[in-house]
């Protein structure tokens, strides 16, 4: 039996003092805190002390990129950094990997490669794509969570977009088979080349106007709701997108949306000239679009938040020019604290990162009875942290393949301590200590 007890273990919202008595790798029961075992039985007890005790976070998008691309990023390098941390639970992007995951063959050369090489837990979306109608509910049965799709260029050939007849034929299956359809909602009619400075990130800020997103986001509520499926917008990056995800909900639409570390952030004022490593898409915008996501947060209409950690080689970030560069940020490890960072500064408690992070990333993923919360039959995944504790971001120790990073120098409060993955120890001190002891889910 493994006792973890502390007197910040966040339960139901709220950081209580507690004991959770952990057998074969679930929690088994939650207790007061000086309810120990007898002395002399076979118990290990760590004591958090002041230390909160949260869920581990659910990452729910995460592109690892292997196998095909794994010079980009593998599940070796990726799960180490999700497991610096915090984050026990991530759930693979179908594409950036060769083969995409848009039929079951992919799906297995894509467990294949991740087998024994995760050090935390890993489940897969599928991907929509044109033509691949007829094997999304073999996917499904094959154990994907649900899928992903892009209503623009996703940026590699391997996985294309897909058009509004396309929705309509995937969207009915999906709804039948009770899995979310998760959405790049940008519309590529909005989309303009890059007609400034390549230097110049307010011109390519210009290239993907928050309308490309706030239309796409209607589009995909009007067609959900036609058929009463369960559509999750990835990446709101404005004020217009979060306002569209209202509206949708206040309709009674089957809609869930989420927002990225970055863009809870950066502001477009924070980005240098050239510094590549800032761009994604939808981009980073303006400080008032931020504030909008935070209060969209707040008032739950934006209900998780993930990383969106999308890595590529140094090389491809074209440095000092936008119109080339690769847009994606790495950051699976730096998510917690950067999260925190922002959110204490707005009067949010680790109660909320709990929901944003943990609980409600779970929900998406199908994995509510299991994941996201500590709660009797859950499976014991921690994170210890020091809420107060101040680090300055040094790329060269970060975890995952390649260093480059928009929060290099940046000071972040929130530092992981410990990880457990199923009542296991991974994480310890700045170093992993239990290797490969995810499982694919």
């Amino acid at each position: 039996m493994l006792v973890v007890r502390g007197r910040r273990i966040v339960l139901d919202g709220a950081e209580r003092p507690a004991t959770l008595h952990i057998v074969d790798g679930r929690i088994a029961a939650i207790r007061g805190v000086d309810d120990l075992p007898a002395p002399g039985s076979a118990v290990e007890v760590v004591d958090a002390g002041e230390l909160v005790v949260s869920p581990g976070i659910v990452d729910t998008h995460v592109h690892v990129n292997e196998p095909g691309r794994t010079e980009w990023e593998g599940f070796d390098t990726a799960t180490r950094a999700a497991a610096a941390g915090g984050v026990t639970t991530i759930i693979d992007m179908p594409l950036n990997s060769v083969p995409a995951t848009t039929d079951v063959q992919a799906l297995d050369e894509k467990r294949r490669a991740a087998g024994g090489r995760c050090h935390v837990d890993v489940g897969f979306w599928g991907g929509v794509v044109p033509g691949n109608r007829d094997v999304l509910d073999a996917l499904v049965a094959a154990g994907v969570r649900g899928f992903k799709c892009f209503l623009v260029p996703s940026g590699v050939d391997e996985f294309q977009s897909v058009d509004e007849a396309q929705l309509r034929q995937a969207l009915p299956l999906l709804a039948a088979r009770d899995v979310p359809l998760l959405v790049h909602a940008e519309l590529p009619a909005h989309i303009r080349p890059h007609a400034g400075q390549p230097e110049s990130y307010v011109d390519y800020m210009a290239t993907r106007p928050p309308s490309a997103e706030v239309d796409a986001i209607r589009l995909t509520a009007r067609l959900a709701g036609e058929v009463g499926a369960h559509a999750h917008i990835v990446h709101v990056s404005s004020a217009g997108g979060a306002n569209a995800v209202k509206e949708a909900q206040s309709a009674g639409v089957r809609i869930t949306a989420e927002t990225c570390p970055h863009y809870l952030t950066f502001s477009a004022a924070d980005v240098p000239a050239g510094a590549t490593e800032f761009k994604c898409a939808p981009p980073i915008r303006d400080s008032e679009h931020r504030e909008a996501l935070w209060r969209s947060l707040g008032s739950g209409s934006l209900g998780i938040v993930a990383s969106d950690h999308s890595p590529a080689p140094p090389a491809m970030k074209c440095r000092g020019d936008f119109a080339r560069a690769w847009g994606g940020i790495a950051s699976i490890e730096l998510g917690l604290a950067a999260v925190w960072t922002g959110a204490r500064g707005r009067g949010y408690k680790s109660g909320d990162l709990a929901r944003w992070m943990s609980e409600a990333p779970a929900a998406l993923a199908g994995l509510s009875g299991r994941k996201g919360r500590i709660a009797p039959g859950c499976d014991a995944d921690l994170v210890l942290w020091n809420p107060d504790e101040e680090f300055t971001v040094e790329a060269s120790r970060l975890q995952q393949r390649h260093k480059l990073t928009p929060y290099a120098g940046r000071r972040l409060r929130g530092t992981v301590r410990m990880t457990f993955v199923r009542g296991q120890r991974v994480w310890d001190s700045g170093a992993l200590v239990e290797a490969r002891a995810g499982v694919l889910l």
